[in-house]
Order: structure tokens, then sequence, then C-alpha cells
């Protein structure tokens, strides 16, 4: 008997709903979501562009006012691992400049070629423009950070620790702007385009140069025994402000205290030559130079300074006149400020904050706006979904984000400047077959360490299930860096949030712990005592979590797993080598594992006749901070995967961290990625990593 049409689907898909519920989401359909980011928009009218990442598919789209309908510019459409990066809009917004290859999320040989399809010519790291009506990709030259002159006409750019200027249509080939001692960059055009004003790093001291042409020296602003840095124009082009802080050397000061790292505002009238102190970090801790997104954030704007500081003890905004004098603290609150951008006319401030009316909202992101003279703040997307990365659009009109709630995967969104309803772009990107009502609402977490600190997590968790659940701990990497409520505004992050989904939908509880040293939660949370090589105090969060997955009362305590990435890899194996009764197994993604590698040199043989007071007692402090210093009392299965491009953990972290254990007995696994990076820039490398991770936990737990 012929069964009718209705029947056949309703039966297939009551089959397929059911081995979702027995074997998960299908892992390539929750890994198929777009990833928007370098969001840009031109000074001038609606247009604006982006770069998506969409299963290692990485392109350039564009959409422009009122309608803001998305189109992709370029046809890069393998998965190739070469990622899109510096992308930029000119003035007029005709073009779109943008650098292909790379990995500019590392902390070394970022411009070198990612090479992990194995192609016997390596591709290039190359600066590439394409006009936004659309037509043919056209070559800038080799290098990276491009900076669109205001002119719409030109670029300039870093190559070799030089600047080198292009003309933005690709006309003619890049050739070299200026030669100077140093490694030159950070390059600035002033206001009309005619000069530019760049930093030069001089190992243990830095100065601030400005470029005019040919036929005129380099202008050296006020060099000092300083590292000057951030040059930034005046609306009028006639001055600059910059920051600068202490040189390298001076006598040898304690490893394991905290240290203040002051820093100072100046600026200089470029027609005289006079430089001035326009203001000066307090002298304490939480006056330190700002190290989250941005660094000190500064801009000079209409009449007014910006810039951002921890001195209140959250990074926060504060503007000041041209003169100097107080700040003017523009943001008040317990949330910090993010992705900070100034509006075309420098009137205003757009960012994200962990800020709102719930206490949800300290483990979100919210668009905010405001002033730069009055502290007149008002979140434009306030409610549970998550958005960042604002920039407002040239007419000052509308503000372009990045938007996405805990199912919903990021889009690029609008909403009106005065705030109002908003308008996703690009909702097509989305595949028809991705689980969006099939993920699960991570629920807010709290508790308290022995210690005190306050610990935020995210759990997820599948209603229903059996009785006693297996539990796995995910630790982020960083560490300055905060898991939220939602889908994270990194790469790297979202395929996190993805891999926590995933487990959670195979039966785990998943539990994402923010712990100390992270960003979100104020100073003395992101710069604890006694934290890193200095002690590794953020470890006892890590175990503060397995134990309270242990108390509830649908986990089985015997069966509560660990893994995480980088810094998360770290406190991985800590938790394995100091508590293998605690958690049953674990995966260590490119984990640091020896802290005194690299450091042991600079500690007890200096190149001076000077070491620091408490030099011994550091490293071996250091050492007591490494997990391959509880071998011995490390029993879990543990399963290592690396990337032997890593060039942000060393590959001989896990090289040496395997022999150990191999040599003793230790049930280990292993995964290579060969030729690829810390970020495994190839889709199908971080597909097979995930499935891997799974695969270890479905067996161990």
């Amino acid at each position: 008997m012929k069964l009718p049409l209705h029947l056949i689907l309703g039966l297939w898909l009551t089959t397929n709903l059911f081995v979702w519920s027995q074997n998960g989401l299908p892992l390539e359909s929750l890994k198929s979501y777009p990833f928007p980011n370098e969001l840009t928009a031109a000074a001038t009218g609606t247009r604006i562009a982006w770069a998506i990442n969409q299963e290692g598919k990485r392109n350039i789209y564009v959409a422009e006012g009122p309608i803001f309908q998305a189109k992709r510019l370029t046809n890069y459409l393998q998965d190739d691992g070469q990622e899109l990066s510096s992308v930029s809009l000119s003035a007029d917004g005709k073009w779109v400049v943008y650098v292909r290859g790379g990995d500019h999320g590392s902390n070394w040989n970022d411009d070198l070629p990612v090479n992990p399809t194995f192609m016997p010519t390596p591709p290039k790291v190359q600066i590439w423009s394409i006009p936004f009506e659309g037509g043919n990709p056209r070559l800038l030259g080799d290098g990276e950070t491009p900076v669109i002159s205001p002119k719409s006409d030109k670029i300039a750019f870093s190559k070799g620790g030089q600047i080198y200027t292009a003309p933005v249509d690709g006309s003619q080939t890049a050739t070299l702007l200026f030669s100077a001692r140093g490694s030159n960059s950070s390059p600035v055009w002033s206001p009309d385009g005619s000069r530019l004003a760049f930093q030069s790093n001089r190992t243990d001291h830095s100065f601030i140069g400005v470029f005019t042409d040919s036929q005129n020296p380099i202008i050296w602003v006020d060099p000092q025994y300083k590292r000057d840095s951030s040059p930034r124009w005046s609306p009028d082009g006639k001055k600059l402000v910059f920051v600068r802080t202490n040189g390298l050397g001076g006598k040898p000061d304690s490893v394991l205290s905290r240290r203040l790292v002051p820093w100072h505002l100046m600026t200089t009238d470029l027609s005289t030559g006079e430089t001035k102190t326009l203001w000066k970090s307090p002298n304490r801790l939480n006056g330190s130079l700002p190290t989250t997104h941005g660094g000190t954030n500064l801009h000079w704007a209409a009449n007014r300074i910006v810039f951002l500081s921890y001195h209140d003890g959250w990074p926060h905004l504060y503007s000041l006149p041209e003169q100097g004098g107080s700040p003017l603290l523009l943001t008040s609150g317990n949330f910090m400020c993010e992705h900070i951008k100034l509006s075309s006319d420098g009137k205003s401030l757009v960012f994200s904050a962990n800020a709102g009316n719930t206490p949800q909202d300290i483990d979100r992101r919210h668009v905010v706006k405001v002033s730069v003279d009055k502290a007149d703040m008002q979140i434009l997307t306030p409610g549970e979904s998550l958005e960042w990365s604002p920039v407002v659009l040239g007419d000052a009109q509308s503000v372009a984000y990045i938007s996405a709630t805990a199912q919903r995967p990021p889009l690029v969104s609008i909403i009106a400047f005065k705030g109002g309803s908003s308008q996703n772009i690009a909702l097509e990107l989305i595949p028809v077959n991705f689980p969006t009502n099939d993920l699960v609402i991570p629920k807010q977490v709290t508790f308290k360490t022995p210690d005190g600190f306050t610990i935020h997590c995210q759990l997820f968790e599948k209603a229903g299930g059996a009785a006693k659940k297996p539990a796995i701990v995910y630790i982020h990497g960083g560490p300055p860096r905060q898991m939220l409520l939602g889908w994270h505004y990194s790469d790297y992050y979202a395929n996190a949030y993805a891999m926590n989904q995933y487990l959670a939908s195979k039966g785990f509880v998943v539990l994402s712990v923010n712990y100390r040293l992270g960003i979100g939660y104020g100073y003395e949370f992101h710069q604890p005592k006694n934290a890193g090589s200095n002690g590794a105090s953020e470890y006892i969060d890590i175990k503060a979590a397995g134990e309270w997955l242990a108390k509830q009362p649908q986990i089985d305590p015997k069966r509560i797993g660990v893994y995480g990435g980088s810094y998360g890899g770290f406190l991985t194996a800590l938790a394995l080598g100091h508590d293998s009764k605690l958690f049953a197994a674990g995966v260590d993604v490119h984990g640091v594992h020896d802290r005194t590698i690299e450091r042991t040199r600079n500690l007890m043989l200096p190149d001076q006749y000077e070491k620091a007071p408490d030099a011994a007692r550091a490293l071996e402090v250091a050492w007591k901070s490494s997990p391959i210093a509880y071998v011995n009392t490390w029993k879990s299965p543990v399963l290592f995967i690396h990337g032997d491009d890593d060039r942000n953990v060393r590959f001989s972290q896990t090289t040496d961290l395997v022999r150990r254990l191999e040599d003793q007995g230790t049930p280990i696994e292993t995964m290579v990625i060969v030729d690829d990076t810390h970020h495994f820039m190839l889709h199908a490398n971080q597909v097979k990593a995930n499935k891997a991770i799974a695969t270890f936990f479905e067996k161990k737990l």
C-alpha cells in the first residue's frame, strides 16, 4: 500500500526528531551559521560594509539605506582558511578596502601566510579594494592595516616595519611612502589627507612621527625616553593628542607584586612644536593603562578629547576640554564599555556595554550612545538579545550593529540613532536547516568561591533526560574574555557557544565559567592578586564550578568533565592535574603547560647585574602555577588538540606534556591539526576538532 505524501513526511520528521533526541543536533547544521564581523560605515551617506564567515567561506557584504538590502561583493567560495580583516569604507562610500590572509588574532607572525589546505605555493597576505557598486577586487599590495585617506583616493599601510601607499583603485603599484628607523605602524591621516601621523617603535622607547611629503623631513613629536603611541588629529589638523607611558628599564622591581602602569595624555601644537601634558592617570593600580578592547580608545572629538580609563573600578568613558582640566565621566555604573566608535560629526559615541535593567544584563551586551560633552547615556537596544560593534552611519540618523539572541545567530542590524525598532539585515543567510528553535536558552548561574569572589556562569541543559546526567565545565581562553547568555561577538567563542549547545543536545549539562582574570566584572576581578604565573588563583574558580555541579541533584558527580582552549586549555590541564577525583576526563585544546618557559632566563640570568628581588621565588611560583608540576597526580584521561602553526601558544607546550603523560602511563588521546593556527582558520578543521571533543566525552563520561 502506498502511503500519502503527508504521512511519509510526518514519518520522516518523527524519525529524524527521534534521531536528534538520541544523537544530539546535527553538528554540520549547527556550524552552518553566518558570522558577521568587521562592520564599518562610510563617513557620509548610509553605506555600510562587513565581512561574513559562513562555513569557512569568507566574503565582503554591503548594504545602503533606506532599504539596506545585503549584497555580496566578493566570490571567495572555498573553505581555504583565508581570513578577511581591516575592512573599511572610503569616506565617499565608493570603495571597500580589506586584507585577505594571515591570522590577525595572533600574538606573533600575524602577517605571515596561513596555509591549512597545504597548497605548494602558499597564499599571500594582501590588501584589496572593490567598488561598492560591484566589480572585481583590485590588488593594492602585500601588507596589512590599511587606512583610507579622507580624500578617498589612496591608502597607507604597514609592511615590514615601514609605511607604504597605493591608490585605492589599484591603478598603480604600491610604493614606499618613507623610510624611517624602528618599526613604523599605526598610520593616521590628517583630516584633510595631506599628512600622516604614525608610531615608530624602537624597542625600549617609541616616537610619534608626522610625514608630509618627500620634500619635507619627518617631524618627531617631542621625542623623550618614553613610549608614545595612539596619535590622533584635532579636527582642524593643527594638533595631535597621544598616549605616553614610561620607557623600558629602571631598577628591577618585584615580579610577584601587582604593578602600576601610569600613562599620560599629551597634546602637541604642530606649528610651534609645543607639547604639554593634558591629563595624568591616577597614581593607583586601577589607574593603570587599560587593557580591555581598544586600550585607551583615544579620540579627538568635537572640541573634546575622549578616552577610556579603569580608574573608577570599571572601564568607562571620559572626556576633557582640548585645553585640559578635570575629566567628565560620561558613563557611570557597574558595567564596561567596549567596541567604542566616534560618530563622523564628532559629537557622539556609540559602544557596547554589559548594562541594562536586569541582573542578567551583566552577562550580555547592548548598544549604547552618549554625547562627548555630557553624561546623557542611552541604551538603544535593551532586552534579552545581545548587540555589539555599533557604528554611526554617515548621515548621523542610524546606527548599524551586530545582534543575536540565545538562539538566533548573529546578523547585522540597523536602528534609528534616536532609538526605536530595529531591522535585521540578511536574514536569508541563516540556512533553512539551522536548528534555531532547538537551541537551549542558557541560564545565568552565580556562586561564591572560598576566597570571596562572585563567579558568573552560563548553564546549558536540555529538558528531560536521565535522572543523573554527565556534566562538563567549559573554560574560555584569553583570559580577558567574558562568555555571554547568547551568541558571542568573537568568531572563536561563537564556535564555543555552538559547541556547548551541541554537547547539551547530546545530554550533557554544560557550565561555562567566567573566572577571575576575565572582563565584565570590574578591575579587581580583571586584575586579581596571585593570578596567572603568579599563583594561578583563577583555578579556585574552576574547582568551585566543578564542586557546584557535583552538588546539583540531576548531576552524576562521578561523571564531570572539563574542557577549554588556550588559557582554557591551561586551566583544563591544571584541573586534571590537581583534581582528577573531581574531573573524570578533559579535553585540552592548545593550552599552556609550562609557565617558566621564556621566563627563566630573564628572571635568573637577566642581561644586567641586577635581578628582581623576588626572582627565585617568582620562578618557583611560576613552576607551581604550571600543569606540568602536577603530572604525578594526573590520573584522568585527556584528549589533546593543537594546530602546529599556532601563533598564540607554542605547539611545543603540548608536545612536552604529551611526553610526560606518556612516560607515566596516563591515558591520553591526541589530535594534531597540521598547518592550521590557534583559531582553526579552516572550517573543516574546527568541525573535526568539535566532533573529536564530543566523541571523547561520550566515551569517557
